[in-house]
């Protein structure tokens, strides 16, 4: 029995490119079904995993602090988050999500059909496997 070719760098890299391209239109497309912007549904997904602090939320999503503060600003008018005083430095603001907010998160994953299609025709072994490598593959960059 002949094993398959190992996939090189570059295929790896295109099929990455194409699944996040998938991905990433979809989740555009359901944050604006909730008159949301890519940033602003990004800030959501973020904060769904928890409280943070503005300055790790811009690190977080790789844009500048006064980008974040506008993002944030707009969250906070629908109310979607609200900012708190940090526990141990009160000049530091944590962003916190809603109950609405994360409701708004949860239905902008919940239309994402064609990803969620796509990770469902995974057995349990497959998506261990998968969410192994992905932490392999990005989870331990410095960056992450």
């Amino acid at each position: 029995m002949t094993e398959a070719p190992r996939a090189d760098t570059a295929q790896l890299m295109e099929l990455l490119s194409l699944s996040l391209g998938v991905y990433y239109g979809e989740f555009i497309a359901s944050a604006a079904s909730e008159n949301l912007t890519a940033s602003q549904g990004k800030a959501l997904t973020v904060l769904r995993r928890g409280p943070a602090a503005m300055r790790a939320l811009a690190e977080t999503m790789t844009c500048d602090a006064s980008n974040i503060t506008g993002i944030v600003d707009r969250l906070e008018k629908r109310g979607l988050v609200r900012r708190e005083a940090g526990a141990s430095d009160r000049r530091v603001k944590n962003v916190v999500l809603t109950a609405e907010g994360e409701r708004v998160a949860d239905a902008i994953r919940a239309r994402m059909r064609t990803t969620q299609e796509g990770l469902d025709r995974l057995d349990d072994e497959d998506r261990d496997r998968l969410r192994s490598l992905l932490e392999r593959v990005f989870l331990s960059h410095p960056t992450a």
